[in-house]
């Protein structure tokens, strides 16, 4: 779930965003309890200190909310400049614990940087999932698969990207499972995915090639 459309003018961006306990955020809460769902999504987060922040939530079935992300990689490239509308976050997202593993979540451009995901490794997750909007372009679809695949092999975790599909964007959310397999995907127009996780294929892995054990804090 994305709040604010990313394309609308700046003052209007910046005018739409809300206290996380704003009524986007009660609305949204209010529905993961009436359906009993673990449900991750994102909001334009007021900052009365100044530009808001791109924040993901995690709430339980219970409408509780687990978990608060402010996103810290803010996507300033040649053509488009996050932190003229975006404040960055300052600290990574805290795993939460569910009845089926442990839970975590980064946002959209996050995925190029592979210390978030490993993050979430040595933090204990066994799902890192990425709400994003993924701009569309020449080899922008590969970049997007290629790289949540990367994130599960090199974490031996499961990686979930579920991406916006409208006009400009990529969609193709997809979940890579923690040997690489593509477990399931979606095409650019909106859809349900429904995907069994096996946990204990991440206990296989990791006995199998134990990378995580194998990292050298002593070098790098």
């Amino acid at each position: 779930s994305l709040m604010s459309r990313y394309e609308v003018a700046k003052a209007a961006f910046m005018a739409a965003s809300q206290p996380v306990d704003g009524p986007f955020t009660q609305a949204i809460d209010a529905i993961a309890r009436e359906e009993g769902l673990w449900t991750i999504y994102t909001m334009n987060e007021l900052n009365p200190d100044g530009l808001p922040f791109n924040t993901a939530l995690i709430t339980g079935p219970d409408g509780i909310r687990r978990a608060a992300y402010r996103k810290v990689h803010l996507f300033d490239t040649a053509t488009v400049h996050e932190s003229e509308r975006l404040s960055a976050g300052s600290r990574l997202c805290d795993p939460v614990e569910t009845p089926f593993g442990t839970l975590s979540a980064a946002i959209c451009y996050d995925l190029r940087f592979p210390e978030v995901a490993r993050h979430a490794a040595r933090q204990g997750s066994m799902l890192l999932v990425y709400p994003s909007a993924w701009f569309a372009g020449p080899g922008k679809r590969d970049q997007w698969l290629a790289l949540l695949k990367a994130r599960a092999i090199e974490n031996e975790m499961f990686v979930a990207g579920v991406c916006r599909c409208d006009e400009g964007y990529v969609g193709t959310s997809a979940i890579f499972g923690p040997d690489g397999t593509l477990l399931a995907s979606a095409g650019t127009d909106e859809e349900l995915l429904i995907c069994e996780l096996d946990t204990d294929a991440i206990t296989k892995m990791r006995t199998a090639i134990p990378v995580l054990e194998h990292l050298r804090d002593d070098i790098y």
